[in-house]
């Protein structure tokens, strides 16, 4: 029984120590990554957005290709509102299938796509697939964690979205309203840690 409790008291300690992930209603920190050019971006970049919509994404997963047009005809859609998407790629790393910054630069977005070298801001959202999508308001130049997980629920077939989870918390965000949903699992890879 002493072992028993020795056992639960470490993985106890060891939740809060690798659990420590933003939740719902924290506030993000300010972040800086490198973009495929090995130029820097930061999260105060972009002070004067109403919301960031940060993407945890990357080049090989099927699901991302699926959702990318998706996500890029939305940060399109929005951009004149005030909200600025940002794609991370947490895939940046030294393991078996992780991509480089010569594969991000083949992406030619109108909105930053940053490398999650090390994969510190991946863990620090507890984002756990790709695409996982995290809406963070802008509160008197504070980002506010309102919304995180998946972007619609029809990953394989857009015509066949009935609830459009990502764009109604954005539009709830904009508007000063209660999100109404929180968070939705997202659909996608599993982000393989390094």
């Amino acid at each position: 029984m002493k072992h028993f409790a020795s056992l639960a008291f470490a993985l106890f300690l060891s939740a809060q120590v690798f659990g420590q992930s933003y939740k719902l209603g924290d506030k993000v920190a300010d972040f800086t990554l490198k973009t495929s050019t090995e130029q820097s971006a930061s999260l105060s970049d972009f002070a004067n957005a109403k919301a960031v919509v940060i993407v945890f994404t990357n080049n090989n997963c099927p699901y991302a290709k699926l959702y990318e047009n998706r996500l890029v005809g939305l940060a399109g859609n929005y951009s004149s509102k005030g909200v600025q998407f940002v794609f991370i790629n947490p895939s940046i790393g030294s393991g078996d299938g992780s991509e480089t910054l010569a594969d991000m630069a083949v992406k030619k977005y109108n909105f930053p796509y940053l490398a999650d070298e090390g994969q510190k801001l991946s863990g620090r959202f507890g984002a756990t697939k790709t695409p996982e999508a995290f809406v963070l308001k802008n509160n008197n130049g504070e980002f506010i964690l309102k919304y995180k997980g998946a972007v619609d629920d029809n990953p394989q077939l857009e015509s066949g979205v009935k609830s459009f989870f990502l764009k109604n918390v954005i539009d709830e965000v904009l508007n000063d309203k209660t999100v109404t949903v929180l968070d939705k699992r997202p659909t996608g890879c599993l982000i393989k840690r390094y």
